[in-house]
């Protein structure tokens, strides 16, 4: 009934009492039934029983107008929600009972959501593959034999496969936008502070390096959550409004046609990408052109290396930092990759994050002087295509041996570092049918911008009409 609805048409339905918020949610949850045990995507879910009381009393209530009234959502495994555990997929945390939950979470409930559970992540966070050892891996919705990247493969899986109207996640290190390319969706890291998270026992001292964001199989369906969660907060001091709302924001096919964009490749060939990600990524800028879109290679000035010393120097000390908040008693309890970030971070200095923060400056000044000229920058969405989901991490790309465990990720860290809104866009398949994205990154705060560019890109291409073959 509700399989070839998009999330708009449901929520009106709802609304003018068309369909009940009981079948809305019992389709859902049947499909989650069907398809989550083989890919493992939603854990820690609620009792039906109490899923479905819930939606009745929904129905019996006067008013049913709330914006997101009836509609299910399960939240990342590294977010609080009161009622739920969070435990981070680490076993350290597998009792972790938080007593309040996180402010979008609230306002995702005031505006009448239900929430049905958990989506699986990495073990505490930390690495591009969502497997821990609570839960196991999150199977590839194109392969169940693969990764579905993460950190919020559960989230983009569930989504993927209609388990979910739309998903949250967050976003470090590509955490919502490695999933999406891998599940040919939509996945957006907004800029920081646009989606508020409790700062008051942060240290602010350190920039923002992760973001809620957030997954939707199409910008349409993405901006009905979007509208629900952003905004200044008052418990946060980075947070921010935008003039104006994400499903209100369209442009015209003159207004569209006007953008241009830069083509960053590979980065002068400093990252290493698999061949047919870049093949797949420069065959829809030429779709693009097609359709009178300016793009332009971009030979960047951008010193990776800094870059990435920046990043890694930063991301360390904040890892470390969440660990000891954490309060672990045993730090060798944890992954490797935790344990790397923990010794790195343990060892940077006060100078060590000076050097990284003017580093930081020089390259937000070089990025800045790219926008000049242009509207938007294009990186894929991924290194690497999707490899066995048993594996911690990659290995190599191209038969070149990595040297972290996390060189597979570096195409995520300039908008991560610079503070850019991103979102991936679906852009194609290779021969053995797995699907790829494209990063789209637009300037600090210009997310409604970014945003229209999105909702003509799915009007002209239709990534959202090609479903798993299983669904």
């Amino acid at each position: 009934m509700f399989e070839n609805l998009s999330v708009k048409e449901i929520q009106k339905n709802i609304i003018s009492r068309q369909v009940s918020v009981k079948e809305v949610v019992e389709y859902y949850l049947n499909k989650i039934d069907k398809l989550n045990p083989d890919l493992n995507a939603i854990v820690l879910q609620k009792d039906r029983e109490l899923i479905m009381k819930e939606a009745i009393e929904k129905d019996k209530a006067k008013e049913i107008d709330k914006p997101l009234n009836g509609l299910p959502i399960a939240i990342k495994d590294l977010t609080d929600v009161a009622g739920f555990k969070t435990t981070y997929g680490f076993p350290g945390a597998k009792n972790n009972q938080p007593k309040k939950s996180s402010l979008f979470v609230k306002r995702l409930i005031n505006k009448g959501a239900i929430i049905i559970g958990k989506t699986n992540t990495a073990e505490l966070g930390v690495g591009g593959h969502t497997i821990n050892r609570l839960f196991g891996a999150t199977s590839n919705v194109y392969d169940l034999s693969k990764s579905a990247a993460g950190s919020s493969g559960g989230a983009s899986s569930a989504v993927a496969a209609g388990l979910l109207p739309f998903a949250d996640g967050t976003d470090q290190m590509g955490s919502c936008r490695g999933p999406a390319a891998y599940a040919n969706i939509y996945g957006f890291r907004p800029t920081p502070g646009l989606i508020p998270v409790d700062r008051t026992a942060q240290n602010l001292d350190l920039p923002l390096l992760t973001t809620p964001g957030c997954f939707a199989r199409n910008p349409n369906d993405m901006s009905i959550l979007l509208d629900q969660i952003v905004g200044s907060d008052t418990l946060d001091k980075i947070s921010f409004d935008l003039n104006g709302s994400f499903g209100n924001k369209n442009i015209s096919e003159k207004e569209f046609s006007a953008f241009k964009i830069g083509w960053l490749s590979n980065m002068n060939g400093n990252y290493n990408i698999e061949k047919d990600i870049l093949t797949i990524c420069e065959n829809k800028m030429k779709d693009l052109e097609k359709i009178n879109i300016k793009v332009e290679l971009i030979k960047s000035e951008i010193n990776t290396d800094i870059l990435w010393k920046s990043w890694t120097t930063l991301r360390a000390k904040s890892i470390y930092e969440d660990t000891l908040a954490m309060n672990i008693s045993d730090i060798n309890s944890m992954t490797y990759q935790a344990i790397w970030e923990y010794n790195k971070g343990k060892e940077i200095k006060f100078e060590d994050i000076k050097l990284a923060l003017e580093q930081k400056k020089y390259l937000i000044n070089q990025i800045n002087l790219i926008f000049k000229n242009l509207d938007f920058l294009a990186l894929p969405s991924a290194q690497i295509f999707p490899f066995d989901k048993n594996l911690q991490f990659p290995k190599n790309i191209n038969n070149i041996e990595l040297d972290t465990y996390h060189r597979w990720l570096e195409v995520f860290i300039l908008s991560s570092l610079l503070e850019l809104p991103t979102i991936t866009i679906p852009a194609g398949f290779n021969e053995e049918g797995m699907p790829m994205g494209m990063q789209i990154i637009g300037k600090n705060k210009d997310d409604l911008k970014l945003f229209s560019f999105t909702k003509m890109y799915e009007e002209a291409f239709n990534f959202s009409k090609n479903k798993p073959k299983f669904n």
